[in-house]
């Protein structure tokens, strides 16, 4: 196979997804504010002491990051199975699992990194340290990666069916659980002042071992829901 037209394939589902996507603002838009809407409704409800704020701090934005991470999952293959491109990509010459990868990365840029942009400003508003804040970063940048990459396992498994969206939840949420405790659990070390290398290292460790597996698994879940 020629490496050079892999190359062309590869950056060509890349970047229609992203155009695709970028025409449809509102499911950009939509996770971001979620985001930023959950996180700042927060000191309105548990009240403004800051004490309590940062000590609660990375569990809210974490949980709420991936909560906002989750509402595009149903999309990550729905319109590419309604107007017939997943068909074609099934019948690409192309490794299904290098066109999988490259929508993941995709979704990611669109959501996950807009996510870990946005996290700073929101984290100001729970009073972090700017030491706290960069972990949040990092974190978040290594987490959200994994939550795109499980969550596309989701998406492919339930391709086509009615409710997908709550069956995404359902079978993403469980998986979900450890990315969730290792990246709140650095930041409220950092909050601490102890040391983040443990926390980071497993979510680089995690990142490295979804990166290794699940496009694999996402290509042949997608052969089953389409056949």
């Amino acid at each position: 196979m020629n490496p050079h037209s892999l190359a062309r394939a590869v950056l060509c589902v890349f970047r229609r997804d992203l155009t695709v996507a970028l025409r449809r603002s509102t499911d950009v838009l939509t996770p971001l504010i979620f985001f930023a809407i959950v996180v700042s409704l927060f000191p309105l409800g548990v009240g403004p002491e800051p004490a309590m704020l940062r000590a609660l701090a990375p569990g809210v934005l974490w949980v709420a990051a991936l909560l906002a991470a989750m509402l595009s999952l149903n999309r990550l293959f729905a319109n590419d199975h309604a107007d017939g491109t997943l068909e074609q990509l099934l019948l690409a010459p192309h490794p299904l699992t290098v066109l999988v990868l490259a929508k993941t990365a995709a979704h990611w840029v669109l959501t996950g990194l807009p996510l870990v942009l946005l996290s700073p400003l929101l984290a100001l508003q729970l009073g972090l340290s700017a030491e706290a804040m960069g972990t949040l970063v990092v974190s978040l940048a290594l987490g959200t990666p994994v939550l795109s990459l499980i969550g596309s396992v989701g998406a492919a498994l339930t391709l086509g069916l009615r409710g997908g969206g709550v069956l995404v939840s359902l079978l993403v949420l469980p998986l979900y659980t450890p990315v969730l405790i290792f990246g709140a659990s650095s930041v409220t070390a950092a909050v601490e002042g102890l040391s983040t290398e443990a926390h980071l290292s497993l979510l680089a460790a995690f990142l490295v071992l979804a990166l290794s597996l699940i496009p694999w698994a996402t290509a042949a879940a997608l052969r089953v829901s389409h056949d």
